[in-house]
């Protein structure tokens, strides 16, 4: 579907990750990306969180599952946290961003904030496989948020 946005894209990643690992909820700022979010291989729980000041939705999620075998994809606009979780043997995420990656500008919110009380499909057991980098998360509360674009 056409969503009325023309993106720009400045650099592709790929994540690969291993079952039940989960990334996020990642955003940069005070140099927003947007982000094209392709499951390649296996598939994913994807999340997004609204840090956009003025919102309808400020602080409330969504989520999609991505497969593979779909080819879906889901187009996250700048002002958003982005997380997922692995749910296949193994899982990779392609996705394009608007802006190039700025380990300075990194940040993270707690992919288990109380405020979110997101439901990640995760198995009875063992807690998610989790890098280093998205320990520790931030709460919710002290995210940064984004001001809304000015009329041009």
């Amino acid at each position: 579907a056409h969503l009325g946005a023309s993106p720009s894209f400045h650099q592709d990643n790929l994540s690969r990750s291993k079952p039940w690992t989960l990334r996020g909820l990642h955003y940069q700022y005070p140099t927003p990306q947007g982000k094209l979010v392709s499951c390649i291989r296996g598939a994913i729980y994807d999340v997004i969180v609204d840090l956009r000041e003025g919102s309808p939705t400020l602080h409330q999620w969504r989520a999609c599952h991505l497969k593979a075998e779909t080819g879906q994809q889901l187009w996250i606009p700048e002002g958003m946290a982005h997380g997922f979780l692995a749910l296949s043997e193994g899982a990779d995420v392609l996705y394009k961003v608007t802006s190039p990656y700025t380990p300075a500008h990194e940040r993270s919110i707690r992919w288990d904030d109380p405020t979110l009380n997101i439901p990640w499909p995760l198995p009875p057991g063992p807690a998610p496989l989790i890098s280093p980098k998205d320990h520790p998360g931030s709460p919710l509360e002290r995210a940064a948020l984004f001001q809304p674009a000015l009329p041009s």
